[in-house]
This record gives C-alpha cells, sequence and structure tokens, in this order.
C-alpha cells in the first residue's frame, strides 16, 4: 500500500502518517529500491487503534503505549489495555459519587445534625479514596477549597460528610480540566440559586466524556487486537 492509500484507509493526513511513523506509532514502512514508503494492512490497524487509544487516553499516552504494545507479549498487551478501561470506569465512579455529593449539599439544611466520628475520615483515608496525594488535600484546603471539619490538638485532620463531598466535587472538577481559580468560584457558588445547577451540568459533560472515551476504547478493539497479534507467533499446528 501507498502512503497515500493509508491514510484514506485510516483517517489520517499524508502528512500524519509520515510523522506517526517517524514517533513509533506505527512500524517502519519497507522502502522500495527508488525510495518509496510500501504499507501494509498492519499499518492501518495501528493507526486505527491508535485514534482509539487517543481517545480514551490522550495523544501522548497512547503514542507510548501502542509504540510498546507492538514488542509485548499478548498478556502483556491485553493487560495494559485492560488497565485503561479499569481507570475510564473508576473515573465514571468518581465523578457519579461527586454527583451524589452534590445532590447531598444541595439537600442541606442550615441546622445539619451534629457529626459523628464514624461519618469522618482522616487525610490519608480521604486521599485514598479519591486517589489524590495528601498533599493535595492539603493544598486544596490553603485554597479554600475543601476545609476539615476538625482539626485535633495532635494537628490531626477530620474530614466531615460535607466536606468529603466538597473533596469528591473539586476531584472531579479538576479531573475535568478545571484549573483551581474557576474551581474555587464553582465551590463559591454552590449555595447560589444558579451555581449547584451549573456543578450538575458540569459534571453530566464529565460523565458525558467518560462514556466516550470509553466507547472509542470499544471500538478500536479488533485493531487493537490486530496490533497486539500481529508480530507474536501462531500457535503450534495440532
Amino acid at each position: 500500500m501507498r502512503t497515500v492509500d493509508v491514510a484514506r484507509e485510516s483517517g489520517y493526513s499524508v502528512q500524519q502518517v509520515r510523522d506517526l511513523e517517524r514517533l513509533g506509532v506505527i512500524p517502519p514502512a519497507a522502502r522500495s529500491g527508488n525510495g518509496y514508503r510500501s504499507y501494509t494492512a498492519a499499518h492501518v490497524h495501528a493507526l486505527r487503534a491508535y485514534r482509539g487509544l487517543a481517545g480514551a487516553v490522550g495523544s501522548v499516552e497512547a503514542r507510548r503505549m501502542l509504540a510498546g504494545l507492538r514488542t509485548e507479549t499478548i498478556t502483556v498487551a491485553a493487560a495494559a489495555i485492560s488497565a485503561v478501561h479499569v481507570r475510564l470506569a473508576r473515573e465514571r465512579d468518581e465523578a457519579l459519587r461527586a454527583r451524589e455529593a452534590l445532590r447531598a449539599i444541595q439537600g442541606e439544611t442550615d441546622t445539619p445534625g451534629p457529626v459523628r466520628d464514624d461519618d469522618t475520615m482522616t487525610i490519608t483515608q480521604l486521599a485514598a479514596a479519591l486517589d489524590v496525594r495528601p498533599s493535595t488535600l492539603r493544598f486544596w484546603e490553603q485554597e479554600g477549597l475543601v476545609t476539615p471539619e476538625r482539626v485535633t490538638s495532635l494537628r490531626v485532620r477530620r474530614y466531615g460528610l460535607a466536606a468529603i463531598g466538597a473533596a469528591r466535587i473539586v476531584a472531579a472538577l479538576r479531573a475535568t480540566g478545571y484549573g483551581i481559580p474557576a474551581v474555587r468560584d464553582i465551590m463559591g457558588s454552590l449555595h447560589r440559586l444558579d451555581g449547584s445547577a451549573e456543578t450538575g451540568r458540569i459534571l453530566q459533560r464529565r460523565l458525558d466524556q467518560i462514556a466516550t472515551r470509553t466507547v472509542t476504547l470499544l471500538r478500536a478493539g479488533a485493531d487493537l487486537a490486530a496490533v497486539v497479534t500481529s508480530g507474536q507467533e501462531p500457535p503450534p499446528a495440532r
């Protein structure tokens, strides 16, 4: 296949095909005696797989993963793709928890009940639940985004239900790409009439984006499988 043929089949431009070959996303093309590139169906599969993987994890990570998958065993490659699915599922779960936290904040009254010890989390527990570093929670505290409800005499932070809910919302907003100033504005507007509705729309967009990334990865499944198995030895005949 010529470069123009691969470009047409994969949906990339001729220059993009050459650039992705140079970056190692697809195997080097064979060269004819006069220097022209010669591609195969494996190159088309690799380009399509890259498109799907880039849609799920971003172009930089997709380039790194795909360049490595071509030389890995099937077991290792399958585990790497499974890990992407797990990551997307984790992101979806966190966005759903953030949405539930938002609903809880919307339902708060002016006279909340007393906070019990079993309703609170330490900074280590909350960081683990959000898959962030404790230092990230301290930074959010410094920025006025999430405030521990109790700090003991030993300076041990305790996060109550309201703080846990706020932390989940902040984590989801940050994962969506919102900077600290924007997150501060959103969190500050939650108790306004329109503030929580806008936050709800942001979280729903986050869920929609995760769904799109997941479907993109699923659609790339056949091409990813072709890439993974292209360099493997066929099983011995029985």
